[in-house]
């Protein structure tokens, strides 16, 4: 235990940045513990797509993003550290336990499993394989590719109804599946679904198969008591989509071989959220509990964050070892969303320059933005947005460029040494693309974000040219992992190249490939592809 290095050591690591997690790090950090928060997304966790939270206590309304922000802010106040970045494997090693990431490996005295759950597939008959061609999982993220069509929403509960209304801000028309006799969810979130003038609801009802060509053309659902069957088709010959709200399976990977789960996957925990393993307790929706709300996983967070005040004291007596509970923000990795509310005279706020300037003082070698604009208003966005950027720091320069013959306009293409890295961004990087885009700078100037040497190899030993195509929405919060992954890569590999595109201002890419949900992206005009990937992953396939 000697061997152990004290600028990696911390008392507690939080692997997952929702209100669970961010709440035992308040707990935590304020206590004067060295705290560690780890999320592979974005903090905030699944809360942060719900457009409007009514029902935390003391606050009438806000969204969920705004919500979680000031969780998060909190937590740093008090010298909580952050980090971007996918888990790979806990090691149980009695006293301590170790924390692998991409980013590096971590040594503590207590885990906090916060990692909430993903949404859970049906298993109808064509649901995989239409799953981003009209199968949809995220109103908020794919909400608007169904501007002014039909939509159909499966399940019954809270997300399904709130979701439902969501989602007649783009849809023409709304129907609702239920397969019990009525909602299982609270009355007054129900009533808004049933008695919404773009919303049908069918109870007793559940889908058989849905099908199509390229995208969804038809679906089949069928009444579980009469048996009696539906077919709709559009008659314009139009798509529609379908979105899935099946309930949530719990993210538990990475402690299934360590920890008791139940027969569904969640974490048994006791009443003081401890699991049957000293020093690794569970908080949140990955937990078994009665209610998943954002109320119960604050509880949660704090009665965890309790507990392992506790056992972190006792932990360092044993083992003679103390973190260095000096170091505060000096490792925080995060930089927060631009979604964070500025001022009318900027487009940054205070938070963010601060820790802009943290990554600008560490980038190394200073790159040049060219902006290739037409004469629509996003290009004037997009020169504003860059032009502020630059003046925060010496090490960003931007040019106009006057031929713009051959580009997909507005774009801003990254350059070193009067050489492209390979990272160009179609539209604005605002919104959840905001610190991808930022992470993007900091990898292509050097040093970057650290990955793991084997993986790093690998990257450089791509010997073929390839180019990706990588299509976003700003209000997904899936997208930002592709992005950033992708720009790692290209960082790493001159042979590489990466244009994102925010389809919001690229229709025609929508068309031709036929994206109904996001992230998509297409490596060398093959075939698209869908979904959230990290470093490893993305090279499987770009191999």
């Amino acid at each position: 235990m000697n061997n152990v290095e004290n600028k990696n050591l911390y008392d507690v690591i939080i692997i997952g940045g929702g209100p669970a997690g961010l709440t035992a790090g308040i707990y935590l950090a304020r206590a004067c513990y060295r705290v560690l928060i780890i999320e592979k997304e974005k903090f905030g966790g699944q809360i942060t797509i719900t457009s409007e939270v009514v029902n935390y206590p003391g606050v009438e309304k806000t969204s969920g993003t705004e919500l979680t922000e000031h969780m998060r802010r909190q937590a740093e106040s008090f010298g909580a550290e952050f980090l971007l970045s996918e888990v790979t494997e806990i090691k149980d090693e009695g006293d301590l336990k170790k924390v692998v990431t991409a980013k590096g490996t971590f040594d503590c005295f207590g885990v906090l499993m916060a990692t909430g759950a993903h949404p859970r597939m049906i298993g109808f008959k064509g649901e995989a394989e239409y799953k981003g061609h009209g199968v949809a999982y995220c109103a908020t993220c794919d909400g608007e590719f169904f501007a002014g069509k039909e939509v159909f929403v499966v399940g019954g509960g809270f997300v399904a109804a709130e979701e439902s209304v969501f989602l007649t801000k783009y849809a023409k028309h709304v129907t609702v599946l239920v397969r019990e006799p009525d909602f299982t969810c609270a009355k007054a979130t129900a009533e808004e679904a049933k008695n919404h003038e773009k919303i049908d609801v069918h109870y007793h009802t559940e889908v058989k198969e849905v099908s199509g060509d390229s995208v969804l053309r038809k679906i089949v659902y069928f009444n579980n008591e009469t048996n009696e069957e539906t077919e709709f088709v559009p008659e314009d010959g139009d798509t529609f989509g379908v979105f899935v709200f099946a309930g949530y399976a719990p993210s538990t990977e990475l402690v299934k071989d360590i920890v008791e789960l139940d027969p569904y996957g969640y974490i048994i925990t006791d009443k003081n959220q401890k699991t049957n393993v000293d020093g690794i307790y569970g908080a949140g929706d990955v937990c078994v509990k009665n209610l998943r709300q954002v109320v119960t996983a604050v509880g949660d967070g704090a009665l965890a964050a309790t507990e392992l005040e506790r056992y972190c004291e006792a932990m360092s007596k044993k083992t003679g070892l103390t973190p260095d509970r000096e170091i505060k923000r000096s490792n925080v990795h995060q930089v927060v969303d631009s979604n964070t509310e500025a001022s009318d005279e900027d487009l940054f706020t205070a938070d963010m320059i601060q820790q802009l300037n943290t990554v600008f003082s560490k980038m190394e070698s200073p790159l040049t933005l060219k902006l290739y604009l037409d004469d629509r208003n996003v290009s004037l966005e997009l020169k504003e947005y860059m032009n502020k950027l630059s003046e925060l720091t010496e090490k960003i320069t931007v040019e106009e460029v006057s031929d713009v013959s051959g580009e997909a306009t507005p774009c801003v293409k990254v350059f070193k040494d009067n050489e492209e890295v390979g990272m160009c961004f179609h539209g604005v990087p605002g919104g959840h693309e905001f610190t991808s885009f930022i992470l993007g700078l900091y990898n292509a100037s050097g040093p970057g974000q650290k990955i793991d040497e084997a993986l790093k190899e690998k990257v450089i030993a791509l010997d073929k040219d390839i180019k990706m195509t990588v299509m976003v929405s700003l209000t997904c919060t899936m997208c930002p992992e592709l992005v950033t992954s992708a720009e790692k890569i290209a960082s790493l590999n001159p042979k590489v190249k990466v244009d994102v595109y925010d389809l919001n201002h690229f229709p025609e890419l929508k068309e031709k490939y036929n994206v109904m949900s996001v992230p998509c992206f297409v490596i060398n005009d093959d075939s698209p592809k869908f979904g959230k990937k990290n470093v490893e992953e993305l090279l499987d396939l770009l191999s």
